[in-house]
């Protein structure tokens, strides 16, 4: 487990990180988002050793963190990287190489590994005539190669299409069933949401929430419910302790005061007719990013 303690970083006069603090668990998909300046890329970079905090500690498996360590870890920045003029299957091999690979298994991983991302056929081609979604497929290939043991992803999923994002989603998840340990940042929370199994959010340069996403959902559960039934739910708009936030014949999305409204709502609505359906709405995570930033 990758484990951030206490990180602080500051730019002249100016703290950009102030006692962040969030573990990266081995077998897990942690979704590390943020607005722009939030603090995201810094941390990232901290606990790859590009930059050094001003205080606090980066450990792996409840140790000090080595450069032997970080050796093992694959990392993917925002910024492309890659070689333009050279082909892509070379290229993936040869960073394969750098990492202690023997030609033939570095050719193989990269082979595969860029099959699995779609460019299979395109291993012959020179990185600057790849489209910009498939460079960043072959960005991510480059994280990859040497079958790293943490993986840190800043912004994996920019500029690609709903079918490569699929792709990508996939390789990750199955790194993370491995075992790895996956920490990766996004804009797209959507992605985030269907994706992580824990979630750190960031805003001015401090943690506003961190743990599982369920964990999350919980925390900041909303009194929401959903209800379908045959019978015009209009009647709701009337209800004491309940606030509608969507409606449409005998479907609406309400709020209630508390609990024992949500019982009362349903005894209601079983009275006036059959009901189809009732049940919690769960927060989603713009909405949470939304409660914890303010």
């Amino acid at each position: 487990m990758l484990a951030l303690r206490g990180i602080t970083k500051s730019y002249g006069g100016r703290r950009v990180l102030d006692d962040v603090s969030f573990d990266v668990a081995d077998g897990r998909l942690t979704g590390f988002v943020g607005g722009n300046g939030a603090g995201k890329t810094t941390t990232m970079r901290i606990a790859l050793g590009v930059l050094a905090a001003d205080g606090g500690t980066v450990d792996l498996d409840g140790r000090p963190i080595t450069a032997d360590d970080r050796r093992h870890f694959g990392y993917m920045p925002e910024e492309r990287g890659l070689y333009p003029k050279m082909r892509i299957g070379e290229h993936i091999a040869y960073l394969a190489r750098l990492h202690g690979y023997s030609k033939a298994d570095a050719t193989a991983n990269a082979h595969a590994l860029l099959d699995r991302l779609g460019l299979g056929e395109r291993l012959n081609d020179n990185v600057e005539t790849l489209s910009l979604g498939n460079q960043q497929r072959a960005q991510i290939a480059a994280a990859l190669v040497h079958d790293p043991r943490v993986l840190i992803l800043d912004e994996p999923f920019s500029g690609l299409d709903p079918l490569a994002v699929d792709v990508v989603a996939g390789v990750l998840q199955e790194r993370a069933a491995q075992g790895t340990a996956v920490l990766f940042s996004s804009h797209q929370l959507d992605v985030v949401e269907r994706l992580c199994d824990d979630l750190v959010i960031i805003a001015g340069g401090t943690i506003r929430a961190a743990g599982s996403r369920d964990e999350l959902r919980t925390r900041h559960e909303l009194r929401r419910y959903e209800l379908v039934s045959e019978c015009d739910a209009g009647w709701l708009r009337t209800e004491p302790g309940v606030e509608v936030v969507d409606f449409a014949g005998g479907y609406a999305v309400f709020d209630v005061s508390d609990d024992e409204t949500a019982q009362r709502v349903l005894r209601r609505a079983v009275e006036l007719g059959d009901v189809a359906s009732f049940s919690p709405r769960h927060p989603s995570l713009a909405q949470i990013f939304k409660e914890v930033i303010r």
